[in-house]
């Protein structure tokens, strides 16, 4: 007796919702999802994946999985590395960061850190807006708060660096 590893039935539930996905234009014309995907849950502490007590890893829902973007955008240095690079993903991802704390003075560093990381969030197309930036100077060291506002989301995050 032969068993299906595929069942009819499944496939067509996984067809059903690829055609239930809702696509944008983007100023070239082309599509892209805007809908938020569930992920693989990540923490950001161990820098790996969460997993659970057998070892399985975990998932989140799409809007934490969007935050969690978020984050990693923030802390991925841009071409830093060839998957991130823009002839790969299509996009420049990741910030600036060397560059923004080459600024002359503080005032200078802060506006082009926040000019960078809006320029790294903004790339995907669930971002309303990012904004309301404050920054904490310890010695040469500056640490960096701001929010997100997701698409079709009431909450607003906050991500601190």
């Amino acid at each position: 007796m032969a068993v299906n590893l595929y069942p009819e039935d499944e496939l067509e539930e996984e067809e059903a919702e690829e055609e239930d996905t809702e696509f944008d234009e983007d100023e070239d014309g082309e599509d892209y999802d805007t809908e938020y995907r569930r992920s693989l849950k990540w923490d950001p502490v161990t820098g790996d994946f969460v997993r659970d007590k057998a070892g399985r890893l975990i998932e989140c829902e799409g809007k934490e999985a969007f935050m969690m973007w978020c984050l990693k955008m923030v802390v991925t240095e841009r071409d830093a590395n060839l998957a991130y690079i823009a002839e790969v993903t299509g996009n420049d991802l990741g910030v600036d960061m060397d560059e923004a704390l080459a600024e002359v003075d503080r005032v200078s560093v802060q506006t082009a850190i926040e000019s960078t990381i809006k320029e790294a969030i903004e790339v995907n197309p669930r971002t309303e807006w990012v904004g309301n930036f404050s920054h904490t100077w310890e010695g040469h060291d500056v640490h960096t708060s701001f929010q997100v506002k997701g698409i079709e989301w009431d909450d607003i995050i906050t991500i601190s660096t």
